[in-house]
């Protein structure tokens, strides 16, 4: 537990208290959360949200924890009756650690080292969740100086499929503004591309492969398959950069294959989205290959689809989702981004504005959902699931202040009119 009180070493001018910020970090890293095993995380997360002054903390169904810090400032006249509410996530899983002999440092010791913090997700996103839980620390301790509410969510399954743990929470919190916390280099991030997972299979007739011309072999079939996907016209866009469809996976039945004919093949692929592209439109530019092929070649057959997620998360809630993450950006005269920058200046940083290279929850919050989001977070993106992944403690407490700096500038008192 972390000391409250005089003792501590607080700061109680209601900036974030950058030591605590390291331990807190080091505490989160040191309790493993693979995916779907979560809980103790969770646990202690809600524990520490009510040491530190957060109210209305709970872990949900699902398996989330969350809590808020409510200000206490006189609403100015022209405010709305619902208040506004600040909502910050960082999700709590992390991949597996699978070759734990290549790591430098106990993956999940919390190590401190050359002005680093190290283990699974110190970078994604334990890092980011300690900076959050600093800056409600800080906010409780001055509720006067803000009006709204300050959510912060740690939640899990994130590493399974982006978005739904997210929408969860936001089911209940119904939030204003989203922040999501993966690693940005204290950069803020107005967009990413989406993801969607795409199965496609090609079908055959099985034969000896003494007598190949008796069947129909479906890895033949998919190779020219794949020719044609390679060709497809993809979009590409200033902020997020282009759409991309990548290849990950080839599985042929049956396997292994003994002096057999395949009669199937399947193919995964990882298509990368852009702003306003549909389950439809993506499948459709497969479909469209498809057709041309069966047009030429009488034996060929073959279909797609998008992939499915299912799973049950650590407290036994079943998840079923398609594998598909819209993209989003949100415009930079938006009052979210320009109250966010505002704030992080005033928090002493200089953020430029971009957008992530990867998939976030942010597909739910913006994307499925329509509700104003940006990035911020410590660290480099790049350290997300590699060996030794570290975070910088500069990072961490710059997160932490920038944080509260958001925070202010968003729930900021309206004034009288």
């Amino acid at each position: 537990m972390m000391k409250t009180g005089p003792e501590s070493g607080r700061r109680t001018d209601g900036a974030a208290d950058a030591a605590d910020v390291v331990g807190l970090c080091q505490s989160l890293v040191r309790i493993p959360s693979v995916m779907r095993e979560e809980g103790k995380l969770a646990a202690y997360a809600a524990e520490q949200m009510e040491h530190l002054g957060f109210e209305s903390v709970r872990i949900d169904a699902m398996g989330n924890v969350f809590g808020r810090v409510s200000g206490t400032a006189r609403a100015g006249a022209g405010e709305a009756r619902e208040p506004r509410r600040l909502l910050l996530d960082a999700h709590i899983d992390t991949i597996a650690v699978t070759e734990p002999s290549k790591w430098t440092v106990d993956p999940f010791g919390g190590e401190v080292r050359d002005g680093k913090v190290f283990g699974r997700g110190s970078s994604d996103m334990k890092g980011s969740f300690a900076a959050m839980l600093t800056a409600g620390a800080a906010l409780a301790r001055d509720r006067s100086a803000f009006s709204g509410e300050f959510w912060v969510a740690g939640t899990v399954c994130e590493e399974v499929v982006e978005g739904p743990s997210l929408g969860f929470v936001m089911d209940q919190v119904s939030p204003t503004w989203v922040v999501i916390g993966e690693a940005t280099s204290l950069n803020l991030n107005v967009g990413q591309r989406g993801r969607a997972e795409i199965q496609v299979t090609t079908y055959g007739r099985p034969a000896h492969s003494s007598t190949p011309h008796l069947g129909v072999n479906a890895v033949d079939k998919m190779t020219r398959l794949m020719g044609e996907i390679k060709l497809l016209e993809l979009g590409r866009d200033e902020l997020l950069g282009p759409a991309i469809m990548a290849l990950t996976a080839v599985q042929s039945r049956p396997y292994p294959g003994q002096s057999v004919v395949p009669d199937r093949c399947s193919a995964t692929y990882d298509r990368r989205l852009l702003v306003g592209e549909e389950p439809e439109f993506v499948l459709d530019q497969v479909r469209q290959a498809i057709k041309r092929l069966a047009l030429e070649d009488s034996t060929f057959s073959a279909d797609v689809d998008l992939a499915k997620a299912v799973f049950d998360t650590y407290t036994g809630h079943h998840m079923e989702r398609v594998c598909f993450a819209r993209a989003w950006k949100t415009s930079v005269d938006s009052p979210l981004v320009r109250g966010s920058l505002a704030g992080l200046r005033a928090a002493g940083l200089s953020p430029k504005m971009a957008a992530y290279a990867f998939c976030t929850n942010g597909s739910e919050s913006a994307g499925l959902r329509g509700v104003p989001t940006v990035g911020f977070g410590p660290g480099n993106e790049a350290q997300a699931h590699t060996v030794d992944e570290h975070v910088e403690i500069n990072s961490l407490r710059a997160a932490a202040s920038g944080f509260e700096g958001l925070a202010r500038a968003l729930l900021l008192p309206e004034p009288a009119r």
